[in-house]
């Protein structure tokens, strides 16, 4: 039973739909006019960390949803003296211990470091369309902020621009588009990195992009991910498109081929087809055939000139994340994202989306033990990313501390699309002429914009003379308002997750460590490690009271 609240009255807050544990709806809309809360926080930032109405309210706590096990019962842990990880030149004086000196900055890697300002990433963005019709209000926003940008797998292979001759790739105008997009405001924190799938691998991606980009691009080599077991998928509703798709060697349903299928289509009776991937390692018995063709795919890549190589898995057994964790730190990958189930999706079968997979929680605590394990053995575990299914300040600490001190990252998908969708259609409204390109779905403002924010981008994002001021007055001129609704939830997530790491008295994010949460009930606390709440710091207590 979902028991997760729909309307939140302390922040002025509803979801339009019914929310997942990440407090999104199960299904987010582009053309939403609000007001979840990562959809409020895309315009008001920072704010909507505290109570609404200062001045006339009190506010309470209505958490009080505590069964079963999942990441909503992890607990913050707080304390009342010390500190650590102060930046150079501080003191442990009250004066210098203020959340804003939390330091956010992390990094990620083994021979090349790459760092990121604030512990985010983005889930990967591939072929489905609604990535293609964001993607600069996503890549731009990144940029500027500082965290790294996954596209995702097939953006080659359903571009009808791209030229492959043989099989392989000639010409990727829309791969190229993502990565110069990106590029373009790169300053040196964050990283681009491009996901290549059984297709991908077939078609020269590595090759081209190693050819074209260098080392500013990461690879990332693709096992799976949290929202379904078999390969990614798109929906079209173009007949001739779904048959170039075929074509380029992709599985269509229903074959658009078939002369039934096109009969069908033309009278109606189908009005779309699905372009599905493949599965990966269909001709390996045995984990230890596909050790093998892991390990000589990434000496493959590192030959091509590859600095820097990660991978992703899904919500497979536990057998597949061992291996994962395993071959990803004897080959000396940078970065493995482990996706739980119970994140999002661009499209994805529903009901295989609802009942596969390891949830996101347990796979995580196991990713911990295999990790620990491995460092134990004296191995240099692979850096790791979490994902499957968070969205606020509170989701990132917890994933943080859950898989410290191997975590360096929390990976996001939808919660960090919201704002592309949000700017795009703001815009769109106040600039008719742009809403097109900018696949604006909004004709005119909705008074849950106008009646709170006003009706300009400088009333409307509180991040706004931000960007300015990072960018100059010229400057703001070509950043998309979806990029400034990026920047502006960032400084909102990254403004709670200070407070919440100066609650812990840990002012580096470094610092974080699984004893900075406590469970909530006995059955997380065993499917976890992590101990009950009334159990940490017991023993001390009874010294306290008895000493």
């Amino acid at each position: 039973m979902n028991n997760y609240q729909k309307n939140n009255d302390v922040l002025g807050t509803v979801n339009r739909g019914t929310p997942a544990e990440s407090g999104l709806c199960t299904l987010c809309r582009a053309d939403c006019k609000g007001r979840c809360e990562t959809w409020l926080s895309s315009l008001k930032g920072r704010k909507l960390l505290y109570p609404r109405d200062f001045g006339t309210v009190t506010a309470g706590s209505a958490n009080t949803n505590h069964i079963g096990v999942c990441y909503n019962n992890l607990r913050i842990q707080g304390y009342n003296y010390g500190t650590q990880g102060l930046q150079p030149g501080l003191t442990n004086n009250a004066d210098d211990c203020i959340f804003p000196n939390v330091s956010l900055e992390t990094e990620f890697g083994k021979t090349v470091k790459t760092k990121s300002r604030v512990p985010l990433m983005t889930g990967a963005l591939g072929s489905t369309f609604i990535a293609a019709k964001y993607w600069e209000s996503f890549a731009v926003g990144a940029a500027l902020v500082g965290f790294p940008i996954v596209i995702g797998e097939n953006v080659v292979g359903v571009d009808k621009k791209s030229i492959l001759k043989n099989g392989k790739i000639e010409s990727a105008p829309e791969l190229e588009r993502r990565i110069d997009c990106y590029l373009k405001y790169y300053d040196g924190y964050g990283a681009i990195i491009v996901q290549m799938n059984v297709e991908d691998t077939r078609n020269g991606v590595a090759e081209y992009l190693i050819d074209k980009y260098g080392d500013k691009v990461v690879i990332e080599l693709k096992w799976g991910q949290g929202a379904k077991d078999i390969g990614g998928e798109i929906q079209v509703s173009d007949l001739d498109y779904a048959i170039f798709l075929k074509e380029r060697g992709y599985v269509v349903d229903p074959d658009p081929t078939k002369p039934s299928v096109q009969e069908a289509f033309k009278n109606g009776a189908i009005k779309s087809f699905a372009r599905h991937s493949r599965l990966g390692y269909t001709d390996r018995d045995t984990y230890v055939d596909v050790e093998k063709d892991f390990k000589d795919s990434v000496a493959y890549l590192r030959q091509l000139g590859y600095k820097r190589i990660t991978l992703k898995t899904g919500s497979y057994g536990m057998e597949a994340l061992a291996m994962a964790i395993k071959y990803a730190t004897d080959t000396g990958l940078d970065l493995l994202t482990i996706d739980g189930s119970g994140g999002g999706t661009g499209m994805s079968p529903w009901n295989m989306m609802e009942s596969w997979g390891v949830p996101s929680i347990n796979l995580h605590a196991k990713a911990y033990q295999y990790a620990k394990i491995l460092a134990a053995q004296g191995k240099d575990v692979v850096d790791l990313a979490f994902a499957g299914g968070f969205a606020r300040e509170d989701h990132i600490f917890k994933a943080l501390a859950f898989g410290a001190p191997y975590t360096k990252l929390v990976c996001m998908g939808r919660a960090l699309m919201i704002p592309g969708f949000l700017g795009a259609n703001v815009e769109g409204a106040l600039y008719p002429d742009r809403r097109a390109a900018l696949s604006g779905n909004w004709d005119a403002l909705p008074s849950s914009v106008t009646d709170e924010f006003g009706s300009s981008p400088e009333e409307i994002f509180a991040g706004y003379f931000d960007v300015k001021n990072k960018v100059g007055a010229d400057g703001i001129k070509e950043i998309p308002l979806g990029a400034i609704a990026v920047w502006t939830l960032a400084d909102k997530l990254s403004a709670g997750l200070q407070q919440l790491l100066a609650g812990a008295r840990k002012f580096n994010v470094s610092e974080i460590s699984r004893d900075d949460l406590f469970a909530a009930n006995r059955a997380t606390s065993r499917e976890t490690g992590i101990r009950y709440v009334t159990d940490i710091g017991d023993e001390t207590a009874k010294k306290i009271l008895n000493g």
